[in-house]
């Protein structure tokens, strides 16, 4: 993925797109799954962690990212694929508990629920934890 297309989808939400925002969405554009700040700091050295998580915290403001909060005391981030955060765009995520990976199941939406009146959802996070197909095949 090129800059331009990155620095559109940052404009579009009213980003001003600085090298560490494009860097930090270009990543998060390009990943097969949910990312760590941690993963984020060792891919984009010499770019500090804080500067990093100043950026995760701005795109989660701007509704451009999902928080995921996978139980193993890491957030995951990714990236809407509608480019602006909705719970319609919200899927399962399933957490292996022995490789530590997270796998975004997008064919899989999160599930309706019926909430008492007055209450409005904005953001979810469903996660399943288990054994990958991998993991699970070897034990």
């Amino acid at each position: 993925m090129d800059n331009t297309e990155v620095t559109k989808r940052l404009e579009a939400a009213g980003v001003k797109p600085t090298p560490n925002r494009l860097l930090v969405m270009k990543e998060l554009l390009e990943a097969e799954s949910p990312l760590s700040l941690a993963y984020l700091e060792g891919k984009l050295y010499p770019t500090d962690k804080a500067s990093i998580f100043r950026v995760l915290e701005l795109f989660a403001k701007k509704n451009m990212i999902h928080v995921i909060n996978d139980g193993s005391r890491s957030l995951k981030y990714e990236a809407c694929p509608s480019g602006h955060h909705s719970v319609d765009d919200q899927h399962v995520h399933f957490y292996c508990e022995k490789c530590e990976r997270v796998y975004c199941l997008e064919d899989t939406p999160i599930p309706h629920i019926d909430l008492p009146e007055g209450f409005r959802v904005r953001s979810a996070n469903y996660v399943l934890r288990g054994l990958c197909p991998k993991c699970a095949a070897k034990s």
